[in-house]
């Protein structure tokens, strides 16, 4: 079923640009945002935040690359093999840590894609942020490790830079984990989390942070992040001698390839219903979009990945990394859509897991 997406932004007006943004799905003519669901933007009004606004920047997430060595049925990145050209160059790579250096107020640096580590530069970048004192997040599936021996050292490599690892994993089971991520994915993935045990991640004392993240399967929530992570600690324990630190229960939103899902099932309009009613006012102070600035391959800026997936680039005059105004930024609108409820369903959902 072919999906087509396109934006519509009001332009400037004299110095301010508007933050009434509206992104439209549209399949067959139909209008997805659907009247029939309050706008997430009256809710939040509701609580008295109107403008939506910002608290800081401090976490610079960068989607280094859609070139990834997997196809996830989840992926809102639509990331996978055929995504050869959606690299960051070295020269756009260099402005990041320009702008990593000259903002003291970045304490982090989130680097995701597709497979980061497929990047060419990707270690140079690793050393760099590192040097500069920045905490580093790989967010890597697993996978890549296993998928040619050049990646072999990577646990070596993460370690020696001290790079909080964060990782995608299905579930503790073969069945569950293929079905959403491929053939050979599981078993692949539990080699990868060995050899990173074996380098000290996820061992106390250590010091190297290895998270795990969980996505549902279906068109339905996760459930509690806690019950889910003990369940995992003691089942990947028990069967791999696997240890982690935590895991992150990260609510799918209806973009890319699961919004492609939910409409072939003819989910879409349960579930963002099942968001709608799952609002909870609680997660709203610590949605990422409120302390993170995302940066598309190309350079772009936007205010969240899933708002980068959807072409809403951040409500301010500075666009892209080449005009990146940190002032500026801090006293932007951010742009909203009706996807924003999955963020705020049930405990929460961002990057790093629920938010209340």
């Amino acid at each position: 079923m072919a999906i087509k997406q396109k934006t519509k932004s009001l332009t400037a007006k004299g110095s301010q640009l508007s933050d009434t943004f509206i992104q439209l799905n549209v399949l067959n003519g139909k209008d997805l945002s659907d009247a029939k669901f309050p706008k997430f933007s009256e809710r939040l009004a509701e609580q008295g935040h109107k403008p939506f606004k910002p608290i800081d920047i401090e976490i610079f997430q960068l989607n280094i690359g859609k070139l990834c060595n997997q196809t996830c049925a989840h992926c809102h990145v639509d990331a996978g093999p055929d995504k050869k050209r959606e690299n960051m160059n070295r020269e756009d790579l260099e402005r990041c840590v320009e702008i990593i250096a000259a903002t003291p107020s970045i304490t982090t640096v989130d680097i995701t894609g597709g497979a980061p580590e497929m990047n060419p530069h990707f270690r140079w970048f690793v050393e760099q942020c590192t040097a500069l004192g920045k905490q580093v997040i790989d967010r890597c599936n697993l996978t890549i490790i296993m998928a040619n021996p050049k990646y072999r050292d990577l646990p070596e490599f993460l370690a020696e830079h001290k790079v909080h690892v964060i990782s995608s994993l299905p579930y503790f089971s073969k069945k569950r984990t293929d079905g959403q991520r491929g053939d050979g994915v599981f078993e692949d993935s539990i080699k990868a989390l060995q050899l990173l045990n074996e380098v000290g991640y996820g061992k106390p004392g250590s010091g190297l942070k290895l998270d795990l993240v969980f996505n549902p399967s279906g068109a339905y929530l996760p459930g509690k992040q806690e019950t889910l992570e003990a369940e995992f600690k003691r089942q990947l324990d028990r069967k791999f001698g696997i240890v982690f630190n935590q895991l992150y229960a990260i609510t799918n939103l209806p973009v890319a390839r699961f919004l492609d899902y939910l409409l072939e099932t003819g989910n879409y309009e349960e579930y963002m219903q099942k968001l709608v009613d799952a609002y909870n006012p609680a997660t709203v102070e610590g949605l990422m979009c409120r302390n993170t600035i995302s940066v598309s391959w190309d350079g772009y800026l936007y205010d969240c990945d899933f708002n980068q997936m959807l072409d809403l680039k951040v409500a301010a005059k500075g666009q892209h990394i080449s005009t990146f105004d940190a002032a500026e930024l801090r006293s932007r609108n951010i742009v909203l859509n009706q996807h924003c409820y999955g963020c705020t369903a049930g405990a929460g959902s961002s990057c790093s897991g629920t938010v209340a």
